[in-house]
C-alpha cells in the first residue's frame, strides 16, 4: 500500500493542538485539585483531565457548565442551581468513553506493534479490537464506580449485566466514528508513524469522531435510566 503524503498544514496544527490539550489538562486538574472543585464521584476527576488530552480547548466550556457545577464546592456557593439537561448530561456522560479510548490507544497501539498481532491479516483490525476490549473493561469498572453496583444492587449479577451493557453499547457506538476513522487513514495510506505528533493529533480527531457517534447511544442510555448521569 502506497503511503500518501499528509497535507503540510497537519503537522503545525497537530503541534498546536497537542500543546493546547496538555495545557487544558493542567488547567482542569488545577481547578479540581487546586481550587477545590472536587467531583462527587472521584473517578470523574481523572475522566475530566483525560478528556482535555483529546478534546483540547473544547473541554473547557463543557467542564465549566457540567463538571465544575457538579462539585460540592460550586453547589454550596450556588444553592438551588438546576442540574444540566439531557443534552449536556449526555455530552458529559460520553467523556468516559473518550477517556477509555485514549488509555486504550496508549496501551493497545504499542502492544499490537510490539507483538505483531493481526486480525484477518491486518494489524489495524487487531489494533481496533484490542483498544475496544480495553475500553470495555475500563468502562465496566467506571460504571461500577459511578453507580456503586456492588453496594446498592440487590444482585451483583444484575449490576454486572447493566454495567457491561452500558460499556459495550458505548464502545460499539464510539467505534463507528473512531474505528472508521482509523480504517480510513490506514487503507487510504494516510496513517503517519506512531512516533509523530501528527499521529497523536489524528488519534485525537478519531476519539472526537467516536464521541460524536457515541453521543446518541449515551443519551438513550441516560434517558432510559440505564446509565447514571456523571
Amino acid at each position: 500500500m502506497d503511503m500518501q503524503i499528509l497535507p503540510s498544514w497537519v503537522t503545525p496544527v497537530a503541534i498546536v493542538f497537542v500543546v493546547l490539550s496538555v495545557l487544558c489538562a493542567a488547567a482542569v486538574a488545577y481547578d479540581i485539585y487546586g481550587r477545590g472543585h472536587r467531583q462527587p464521584v472521584r473517578i470523574m476527576e481523572a475522566v475530566w483531565v483525560l478528556s482535555a488530552l483529546w478534546l483540547g480547548p473544547f473541554v473547557l466550556p463543557l467542564y465549566a457548565v457540567t463538571g465544575r457545577r457538579r462539585s460540592t464546592r460550586w453547589q454550596a456557593a450556588h444553592p438551588g442551581a438546576h442540574a444540566a439537561g439531557l443534552p449536556l448530561a449526555a455530552a458529559a456522560g460520553g467523556l468516559a468513553g473518550g477517556a477509555a479510548s485514549l488509555v486504550g490507544h496508549v496501551i493497545g497501539v504499542p502492544l499490537v506493534l510490539a507483538t505483531g498481532l493481526s486480525l484477518f491479516g491486518v494489524d489495524m483490525f487487531a489494533m481496533i479490537a484490542v483498544i475496544a476490549v480495553l475500553a470495555v473493561l475500563m468502562l465496566l469498572a467506571f460504571e461500577f464506580a459511578v453507580r456503586g453496583h456492588l453496594a446498592r444492587e440487590a444482585s451483583a449479577g444484575a449490576g454486572l449485566g447493566t454495567a457491561l451493557l452500558v460499556a459495550v453499547v458505548t464502545v460499539v457506538a464510539f467505534d463507528l466514528g473512531m474505528g472508521g476513522w482509523m480504517l480510513l487513514l490506514h487503507f487510504g495510506g494516510y496513517m503517519p508513524p506512531v512516533t509523530s505528533v501528527s499521529f497523536l493529533f489524528l488519534m485525537q480527531v478519531g476519539i472526537v469522531l467516536g464521541f460524536i457517534t457515541g453521543y446518541p447511544a449515551v443519551a438513550l442510555l441516560l434517558r432510559r435510566g440505564t446509565k447514571v448521569a456523571t
